[in-house]
C-alpha cells in the first residue's frame, strides 16, 4: 500500500507522527487531521441546541446531545469525504493540491473507501438513534443533499449552494432534538447558516481557481470572479441579518450576532481571494467564527438584557 502524504494536509500533524501507518491513508481520506469540516458541520447544531434551550430550558440530557453531535459531526463529515472522494477521483487526480489524496494516489481502491464510508456512517446512525423520533425522521431528509452535492461543481457554478443545504441541515435536527419539533428559529439560523457556507466556501474554492477552470469544473470563485470580495460580504451580510431574525424569533436579542458579525467583517476585510494561503487561512477561521455565534448565544442566556 502506498503511504504518501496529501499535498494539501496539515504538515508534522498527528495523522503522520503518531497514528498507525496503516491507518493513516483512511484517516487522511476522512480528513481527520483536519478538524474545521467537523466544526462546520457541528456549529449549526449547537446554535440550534442552544437558541432552543430559550424555549424549553436546559437540563443535563442536553450535554449528551451536545456531545452526540460532537460525535456524529466527525463520523459523518468523514463519510462525506469518503464520498466526495469516490465522486470526485478522476478530478482530483488532475489537480494539484489534490492528486496525492488517498484514492488518486493509489493509497485507498475504491472498495476500501466504501467501506470505510459504511462503517462511519454506521456510527452516525448509532448516534441519531439516541435522538426523538422528529430528530431522526429530520436528520434523514439530509442524506439527499449529501447524496447530489458531488455531482455539482459538474453542472453548475453554484455547488456551495448545494453543500450548504447539507452541512447547515444540523440546525434543524438540533432544534427537534431539542424541543420535539420545527420551528421558525431553526429555519432562520438553517438559512443563515447556508449564506455563511456560500461565503466560506468560496473563500475555500478560490484556492483552485486556475485548475477548475482548466478542466471543467465549476465553483462561485469562478462564477464571481473579480468581484468575490463583494459576493462573499453580500452572503456574509445576510448570514448575519437572518442569524439576528432567529436570535429576536426565539426570544433573546438580536446583538447576540455581533460577535459573529465581527469576525466576518475582519474576513473580508483581510481577503485576497488571489492568494491561497490567505485563502486557506480564512477558511479555517470559520470555525472562530461560528464559535462567537454560539458565545453570543450564550451571553444572551445569562444576561438580563436578553429578550
Amino acid at each position: 500500500m502506498t503511504n504518501t502524504t496529501v499535498a494539501d494536509a496539515v504538515r508534522g500533524g498527528w495523522v503522520d507522527t503518531r497514528a498507525p501507518e496503516a491507518w493513516r491513508p483512511y484517516l487522511r481520506m476522512m480528513r481527520a487531521d483536519r478538524p474545521i469540516g467537523w466544526w462546520l458541520l457541528l456549529l449549526p447544531c449547537w446554535w440550534a441546541l442552544l437558541l432552543a434551550g430559550v424555549t424549553r430550558g436546559f437540563d443535563w440530557g442536553d450535554l449528551w446531545l451536545a456531545v452526540a453531535f460532537w460525535i456524529g459531526a466527525m463520523a459523518m463529515r468523514g463519510a462525506g469525504c469518503c464520498l466526495n472522494d469516490i465522486v470526485d477521483r478522476d478530478i482530483d487526480a488532475k489537480v494539484e493540491r489534490t492528486r496525492s489524496r488517498p484514492i488518486p494516489s493509489g493509497a485507498i481502491s475504491v472498495k476500501q473507501a466504501v467501506a470505510c464510508m459504511l462503517g462511519l456512517c454506521l456510527i452516525g446512525l448509532a448516534v441519531l438513534l439516541t435522538m426523538n423520533m422528529t430528530a431522526i425522521t429530520v436528520a434523514f431528509g439530509s442524506l439527499v443533499f449529501v447524496g447530489i452535492y458531488p455531482f455539482m461543481k459538474r453542472i453548475t457554478y453554484w455547488p456551495q449552494l448545494f453543500l450548504g443545504f447539507a452541512f447547515n441541515w444540523g440546525a434543524l435536527v438540533g432544534w427537534a432534538a431539542q424541543t420535539g419539533s420545527l420551528g421558525w428559529p431553526a429555519v432562520w439560523l438553517y438559512v443563515a447558516g447556508i449564506c455563511w457556507t456560500i461565503g466560506y466556501d468560496t473563500i475555500y474554492a478560490c484556492q483552485d481557481k486556475e485548475d477548475d477552470a482548466l478542466i471543467g469544473v465549476k465553483s462561485t470563485a469562478l462564477r464571481f470572479g473579480a468581484r468575490t470580495r463583494e459576493w462573499i460580504a453580500g452572503f456574509y451580510a445576510g448570514a448575519v441579518v437572518l442569524a439576528g431574525v432567529a436570535m429576536a424569533s426565539a426570544g433573546i436579542g438580536w446583538w447576540a450576532v455581533l460577535p459573529f458579525a465581527g469576525h466576518l467583517a475582519w474576513q473580508i476585510k483581510t481577503l485576497d481571494h488571489d492568494d491561497g494561503d490567505v485563502c486557506l487561512r480564512l477558511f479555517r477561521s470559520n470555525r472562530d467564527a461560528g464559535l462567537h455565534l454560539v458565545s453570543g448565544i450564550c451571553i444572551a442566556h445569562l444576561l438580563p438584557l436578553a429578550g
